[in-house]
């Protein structure tokens, strides 16, 4: 059941759009405003709200490391600001000058696209603030527009109606008409599916749109293909034009909101309806789910932001202490690696490693030349933040004791073993502590107590040499870490 718990009142206009990082929650609206706010009690922050619009502020987004935001308004600028301070960093202005509509990081910072009123596409370097790549799609306004986790391609939707696949260098891969009145919104989800039959990864995406309906997408990038977009499913549910739509973290829910100012969330896997929300007064303009935590906002034209809390089954930073404390790093799953990252702070990574299939060896394997080349993170700040993380989880490793085997622990002592015997009781017992105990007049078995038959002991070499391959993998595995 999806509870509301908090509702954001202060913008004075329409709600245009939400959007979370690991700590805030930012909004904008027509008020030409965007307010921040913190997610442990919702309180806004103290250089909250941005004004730097001159006009409306259409959309809103953070990076995935959470330290920049970005902003667009119908004064044809994107700006960006630091999310610690609130400072301006930069203004981007549209190529064209045309009202900008929609914004987006890619998976590693090192990008953001701003889309126009007028179709042009921008692709700016987030490093040098300077314009990398541009273009236009087909026809109409650019709405939409949403990165794939690994940051290989980007999706763009437009007012009259095509989804159009692009590279990273802005080369059009895919054109399809998915919406007979128009995309208002897509998005992908952070994690892939995988088609058991032929090894295939695809890449979940959703759309909606003024024809009232919201459409599963499936991307595959196939060496003899190339790409392919296959249509899934419609979700049914809303009555007039859908405006919103975004997956949870793992990609099995997607919430929307309609112009029947309702919003509902939907389980991918099965089209089912799970929850249906009719708590705001006007059309719902923008929708999305917290990247870790429990949480769901949505903005509406009512001039109001709604927070809801439910139950989502998704790894989040509270259960890393008690996977890091009961299961070894190297033996951990994807999404053990997905309740670390979103504990550091890195959530928005989480689709790319979980992409790459990164689980706690290949976490703990990871290099400056693997972040750059494999995972394709280009800022030298987020590589150095993902590798700092790394590093302190590999000297939590190495500093945390090892628990020994208990078959390797003389029962006296309590020690591991350096010479086990086996006594007439049928136990191994380190040889110095056994005799020892005989010595002292004791002629019962530690272990039962009961009279011991014989005061023979018999070296247990097999014993002494699973000890000593236990050791010589501990040796090696720090000598690695």
């Amino acid at each position: 059941m999806a509870t509301l718990i908090h509702t954001l009142a202060d913008h004075s206009d329409d709600v245009n759009y939400c959007a979370f990082s690991s700590s805030c929650l930012a909004t904008c609206s027509l008020d030409k405003t965007v307010r921040v706010y913190s997610l442990k009690d919702f309180t806004e922050l103290p250089y909250s709200p941005l004004r730097g619009h001159t006009y409306a502020v259409h959309c809103c987004c953070f990076s995935p490391s959470g330290q920049l935001l970005a902003s667009c308004s119908t004064d044809g600028t994107t700006l960006l600001w630091g999310s610690g301070d609130g400072q301006l960093l930069a203004v981007l202005g549209q190529p064209s000058g045309s009202p900008v509509r929609v914004c987006r990081f890619s998976p590693g910072s090192v990008h953001l696209l701003s889309g126009a009123a007028d179709g042009s596409v921008a692709l700016w370097n987030t490093q040098t603030l300077k314009l990398y790549r541009s273009g236009n799609v087909k026809d109409g306004s650019l709405v939409a527009c949403a990165f794939s986790p690994n940051g290989n391609f980007f999706v763009t939707g437009s007012s009259c109606g095509d989804l159009t696949i692009w590279d990273d260098k802005m080369r059009c891969l895919y054109n399809e008409k998915a919406h007979d009145l128009g995309v208002t919104c897509c998005d992908i989800s952070s994690q892939p599916i995988s088609d058991g039959e032929h090894g295939f990864r695809y890449f979940q995406m959703a759309s909606c749109g003024q024809d009232n309906q919201i459409k599963l997408w499936l991307i595959l990038f196939t060496d003899v293909l190339g790409v392919e977009l296959k249509y899934k499913c419609t979700l049914n549910g809303h009555s007039a034009p859908v405006l919103a739509c975004a997956f949870s973290y793992d990609g099995q829910m997607l919430v929307s909101g309609s112009v029947d100012k309702r919003v509902i969330i939907h389980e991918t896997s099965t089209a089912n309806t799970l929850h249906t929300l009719s708590q705001h007064t006007r059309y719902v303009t923008t929708c999305a789910f917290a990247p870790c935590s429990p949480l769901l906002a949505t903005g509406s034209m009512d001039k109001t932001v709604n927070i809801w809390q439910f139950d989502l089954k998704q790894p989040c930073a509270g259960n890393t202490v008690e996977n890091e404390s009961k299961v070894a790093v190297e033996d951990w799953s994807e999404d053990d690696v997905s309740a670390w990252l979103c504990a550091q702070d890195l959530a928005d990574f989480v689709g790319l490693f979980k992409t790459n299939n990164i689980d706690g060896k290949q976490l703990l394997n990871l290099t400056k030349e693997s972040l750059t080349n494999e995972l394709k993170i280009e800022s030298l700040g987020l590589r150095s933040k993902v590798l700092q993380k790394i590093e302190d989880l590999r000297m939590k490793v190495i500093s945390v004791p090892v628990a020994i085997p208990d078959e390797f622990l003389c029962p006296i002592t309590r020690e591991l073993m350096k010479d086990p015997v086996i006594a007439a009781d049928g136990y191994s017992y380190e040889k110095e502590a056994v005799e020892n105990w005989i010595s002292n007049k004791r002629r019962s078995s530690p272990m039962t107590n009961l009279p011991l038959p014989s005061l023979m002991l018999t070296p247990n070499r097999t014993l002494k040499m699973a000890i000593a391959r236990w050791l010589e993998t501990q040796q090696k595995y720090r000598e690695t870490t």
